[in-house]
């Protein structure tokens, strides 16, 4: 069973003092009565700010409540994936000016784009309600060995979820403001931590609480289980490079064995990992961002991916993917659709192609480029799940799943890595033989980046991939941009946050 899906989801003030980096306004007064004072006085109340924090990264409130009042007040995913994806080679945005996604798409952002702004305040309010969190159950031990005991793994849990938000702030900013449970709630402005400072920070999170998390088995699905740390910290080390670091390769093949060593496997049908019943795909799914038309509606995470996907200007039928309306908010470039050239029968290549030009000159003509097919809300037996009229959808978000561990140790290998049990062929090919298409020999790494491109579309990987395999700023995609700055291989630190916190500064914007 779903873990948001049954649990009721409070909008707990816990007496946050602040909810982004800046402490300096700390005379605010909670909204309702319900504060840490009783909030912290049992085990299930821990269980019900836990759910909290899980949900910022799919609600963007409790109710009809909005917890940041910002320019879209969305969600942290739906920030998340506007980063990620709009800036890169695999979509192209539909209402790039209606919707102040111009500069993203074109590389031209600043300190005061909305997106960058919203995207990392989001992040932000994650970590304080983390530090929240961590810091009450440090100080309320009023109760029972066992009861401590469950707290103290929710506790686990939390740092997990700072380390996820700290590990995006340093992939996203290179640098921000540092706050832990640590720093009590006060007239305090918190220093600035460099990329270096983040790394470690996250590192040493990770490894201290990975293998004192539920496995796979242990853990209840929507929650962070050990495999999740592990993946995390794979995902670090083989980014290190790009974050100033010296090459941990090495250590990114160690952990994403450290994966697989935990029983994940590559689910045998492609389609079933993004479809309104891949909840029950714990066999690689390791953890998935809740989504349920019903219980935790929203316009972001998966809702936005599947709903975005699908066109009110073509002649898709929107039930054709388990919705009642398409938003027709982008499509895919000729690069993405390109990618699958050649490769017949890949179940990966899943795109509505009636009516649409391959490549996209204009991204106001809603009849150029094809539309993303991968995502949808029907259930394994071809039936439209349980939706809210317009909008909403039962389909999670897998933030990490077995595929990613698969390519994580090819590429590793292919940059120097040891300790690998087979080579870089052989992970390569578990992925593709899934998909239905043949092996590769002598794989390189463009042919990894390739991979990665067919295996993660839509998943948040692409940005970030790109700027690994120094493929980014070089732009020439689809009405993207060409040859930018190296600057723009993050983001700035928003103005207003440079106002409220004199530790911050962005030189090279």
């Amino acid at each position: 069973m779903r873990y948001l899906k049954h649990i009721a989801i409070a909008a707990l003030s816990m007496g946050c003092a602040c909810l982004a980096s800046s402490c300096d306004d700390l005379d605010q007064e909670p909204h309702t009565d319900t504060t840490s004072a009783n909030v912290y006085k049992s085990v299930e109340n821990y269980r019900a700010v836990l759910a909290k924090i899980y949900s910022v990264l799919t609600l963007k409130g409790s109710g009809e409540e909005t917890d940041l009042t910002t320019y879209k007040g969305e969600n942290l995913m739906r920030c998340y994936f506007n980063l990620q994806e709009v800036c890169t080679d695999e979509l192209v945005f539909s209402w790039m000016n209606g919707d102040n996604m111009t500069d993203i798409n074109d590389m031209t952002w600043d300190s005061h784009d909305v997106w960058v702004s919203d995207t990392y305040y989001w992040l932000y309010y994650e970590i304080t309600l983390c530090n929240e969190f961590i810091r009450n159950a440090e100080s309320h031990r009023d109760f029972s060995s066992s009861e401590l005991a469950t707290i103290d793994g929710y506790v686990l849990e939390a740092r997990f979820m700072r380390a996820l938000a700290y590990w995006q702030v340093l992939d996203l900013y290179r640098k921000g403001a540092m706050v832990t449970e640590e720093n009590k709630a006060g007239a305090y402005v918190p220093p600035a931590a460099d990329a270096t400072g983040l790394f470690e920070f996250v590192e040493g999170e990770l490894k201290d609480i990975a293998d004192k998390l539920p496995g796979k088995t242990e853990q209840e699905y929507g929650r962070a289980p050990r495999g999740a740390a592990y993946a995390l910290l794979a995902r670090l080390y083989l980014n290190a490079e790009v974050y100033g670091q010296a090459a941990r390769y090495t250590d990114a093949i160690t952990y994403s064995k450290k994966v697989l060593d935990e029983g994940y496997t590559l689910h045998p049908v492609y389609s079933e990992l993004f479809n309104a019943d891949n909840d029950k795909r714990t066999d690689e799914i390791i953890f998935g961002i809740e989504s349920d038309a019903t219980t935790t509606v929203s316009w972001g995470a998966s809702t936005y991916i599947v709903c975005g996907s699908a066109s009110s200007y073509t002649d898709q039928d929107p039930a054709s993917v388990g919705i009642a309306s398409a938003w027709s908010m982008w499509r895919a470039t000729s690069q993405a659709v390109n990618l699958f050239s050649g490769y017949s029968g890949d179940a990966r290549a899943t795109f509505h192609t009636n009516g649409q030009s391959l490549k996209v000159l204009n991204a106001d003509d809603q009849n150029q480029g094809y539309l993303f097919t991968k995502w949808s809300n029907l259930t394994d037996a071809g039936e439209t799940a349980s939706n809210t009229a317009s909008f909403g959808v039962n389909t999670d978000f897998p933030l990490f799943r077995t595929a990613e561990a698969y390519l994580n140790i090819a590429e590793a290998i292919l940059r120097g890595g040891e300790g690998a049990d087979q080579g870089a062929d052989y992970y390569v090919n578990q992925v593709r033989q899934r998909a239905g298409v043949s092996d590769l020999t002598n794989v390189s790494l463009q042919d990894i980046l390739d991979e990665r491109g067919r295996e993660f579309q839509l998943e948040c990987h692409r940005r970030t991939d790109l700027i690994r395999f120094g493929k980014f700023v070089i732009g020439g995609w689809d009405c993207g941009p060409t040859n930018k700055a190296d600057k723009y291989k993050y983001y700035p630190i928003p103005q207003t946050e440079l106002t409220a916190n004199p530790n911050l500064s962005n030189p090279e914007y």
